[in-house]
């Protein structure tokens, strides 16, 4: 490694921006001006921006997280300054010198290290018994009347999908939303979330257009399937019953995950695809999609926050982590908790893709193992983008041109269609999105570098 440590690209950086709001704002501050006493040592890169006030802003990030600390109000993260800071590092190393933190920045940076050593320490040595219950027995009971509310919700649930089914799917076209959200809101008093939330669908599918019948039938027909299946979980082989308890809502600390009894990891050298948010005002989002480079494997790290409050973990594509994984269970594993890095992040390669073909087949196979999968995550290579014509919509062509992907009509709604076709200019490229029943949504193109669409 450099003395400042592995310098991240322009649209890496950019891919780290909550907004384009940001993004426009990092950029005008992607210049010296503004910045006094920069620095970068190892992991970490350090500077003052001038601001409005008498004081500058004191930015620090640790590009090994990696995770940003910055001395203004905003509640953006990361902010324009941290942003502006690694812009300015990835378009000239030169105006980001080596040298050592100030005080301010190296305080900020030797409690991560210290609280990260007290993490790994805490794993190494039992954190499953320090995690253990102060009162076991009360812990197993109030499962068991959890587990007794859901079977009471699924029960409840599959009566009403037979009424729906006997009174006829018209009747459905005239109840309005009201049903489902009564059904949906009965589903949340039994701790089921995950039931509440596909109930809640159902009352979009009757708006959906034509052919809506057959749309709702097919989604009840899933809702069933997952109903019968957790009233017969006993009966089920146990990573498929994993499957339809995560389906229903019942989930599983990540730090079982990690360090319980089951607990296996997975090191390799994990490829950053891609990183995407989401905001309902109430809770914020982000997934970061990853892949093995020796195992092949696909991965989907998930992390959650309260609205406007920053998340821990942010990874722009194209970097490469050497670090532990550890799948969360199911028949089809997929979501994992980042465990140990052996390194920090580095950027890698444009990852291998395959054809349309193929990245249907994948699909297909993940659902034989989770029928209730909306997509799979998959890299297309050599594929082109082709704008609407003819009354298609936007579609995916391979190189041969005799297959095509129609896109997820989500994505119409994305500014990055137009953007696909920019970074293409009409000739084949590599992309990575998730191919579903509704088509494939892309979320990174390589230009070489990644572009986060």
């Amino acid at each position: 490694m450099n003395p400042q440590g592995e310098r991240w690209t322009t649209d890496q950086v950019l891919a780290m921006a909550p907004d384009e709001a940001s993004r426009k704002a990092g950029g005008k501050l992607a210049a010296p001006g503004p910045w006094s006493e920069t620095g970068a040592d190892g992991g970490a890169v350090w500077g003052l921006c001038k601001g409005s006030g008498k004081k500058p802003y004191q930015a620090v990030i640790d590009v090994t997280g990696p995770a940003f600390k910055c001395s203004c109000p905003s509640r953006k993260f990361p902010c324009k300054h941290a942003l502006g800071l690694l812009l300015l590092r990835a378009g000239d190393p030169g105006e980001v010198p080596a040298g050592e933190p100030p005080q301010w920045a190296g305080e900020w940076l030797a409690g991560r290290r210290e609280r990260a050593e007290r993490a790994a320490g805490a794993a190494a040595g039992g954190s499953a018994a320090a995690r253990t219950p102060a009162d076991p027995e009360a812990a197993r009971r109030r499962a068991e009347r959890r587990l007794q509310r859901i079977d009471a919700g699924a029960t409840e649930l599959e009566q009403r999908l037979e009424d729906l089914l006997r009174t006829g799917l018209t009747a459905a076209e005239g109840a309005g939303y009201s049903a489902w959200d009564e059904t949906a809101a009965r589903m949340v008093d039994a701790q089921a979330p995950g039931l509440a939330s596909r109930v809640r669908e159902l009352g979009s599918v009757v708006a959906s257009g034509a052919d809506w019948p057959a749309r709702l039938l097919e989604e009840c027909a899933l809702l069933h399937l997952l109903d019968q299946g957790f009233l017969g979980r006993e009966r089920l082989p146990a990573a498929l019953a994993a499957t339809v308890r995560s389906r229903v809502g019942l989930t599983t600390d990540a730090a079982d995950v990690l360090a319980g009894p089951d607990a296996v990891t997975v090191r390799d050298r994990w490829l950053v695809l891609a990183q995407e948010d989401s905001d309902d005002g109430k809770l914020t989002s982000r997934r970061i999609f990853l892949r093995g480079e020796r195992t092949g494997r696909m991965a989907l790290h998930l992390s959650f926050g309260g609205a406007g409050r920053a998340l821990d973990l942010a990874l722009p594509p194209g970097l490469v982590l050497d670090a532990d994984l550890a799948y969360y269970p199911g028949a089809r594993p997929l979501r994992a908790a980042l465990g140990e890095r052996h390194a920090p992040a580095a950027p890698g390669p444009v990852p291998p893709g395959c054809g349309i073909d193929a990245a249907l087949a994948a699909y297909g196979d993940a659902l034989r193992d989770d029928p209730w999968l909306d997509s799979w995550p998959v890299v297309l290579a050599d594929v082109t983008p082709v704008p609407p014509r003819d009354g298609a919509g936007w579609q995916l062509a391979d190189a041969d041109g005799e297959s095509a992907l129609p896109l997820d009509p989500r994505a119409s709604g994305r500014t990055g269609l137009w953007q696909l076709a920019a970074i293409s200019g009409g000739a084949p490229i590599t992309v990575f999105g998730e191919c579903g029943h509704r088509g494939f949504l892309p979320l990174t193109a390589w230009d070489p570098t990644p572009v986060s669409l």
